[in-house]
């Protein structure tokens, strides 16, 4: 076997899987009900399909001879942006109490947060 129809295997694979996560992305999109696990679908799921499809065509230009790497900058933006957008429509969700809300963090003082005792203790070390 020569190395373009290793390349042409190797990217054919990655087509299929990538396809594969990104209609299991899709479906998820559909099927679910409540807008925050609607969410994870796309942002999990597709994310990795897309990656996949990107790297066939990483994999693809090298073997016909032409590589290309912008295909990374698209993999690195998209790798970059959907956890932030997936938060910031998470927020939202939350503040128009479209999902149930998170519970209350514990009563303890130390949840999350200095109290005002411990900040008043670190001063009086130092």
């Amino acid at each position: 076997m020569t190395p373009q129809i290793i390349g042409t295997y190797i990217a054919s694979l990655s087509l299929i899987i990538g396809s594969g996560f990104v209609l299991v992305g899709a479906i998820g999109l559909l099927k679910f009900n409540d807008p925050m696990t609607r969410l994870h679908a796309p942002t999990k799921v597709g994310t990795l399909g897309i990656g996949m499809l990107l790297v066939a065509s990483v994999i693809h230009s090298f073997d016909i001879g032409r590589p290309s790497i912008h295909e990374f900058l698209i993999m690195a933006f998209l790798f970059v942006t959907a956890p932030i957008s997936a938060n910031f429509i998470a927020k939202v969700n939350i503040h128009r109490r479209a999902c149930e809300t998170p519970p209350d963090p514990s009563h303890d003082t130390t949840w999350s947060t200095l109290s005002d005792d411990l900040d008043e203790q670190a001063v009086e070390t130092k």
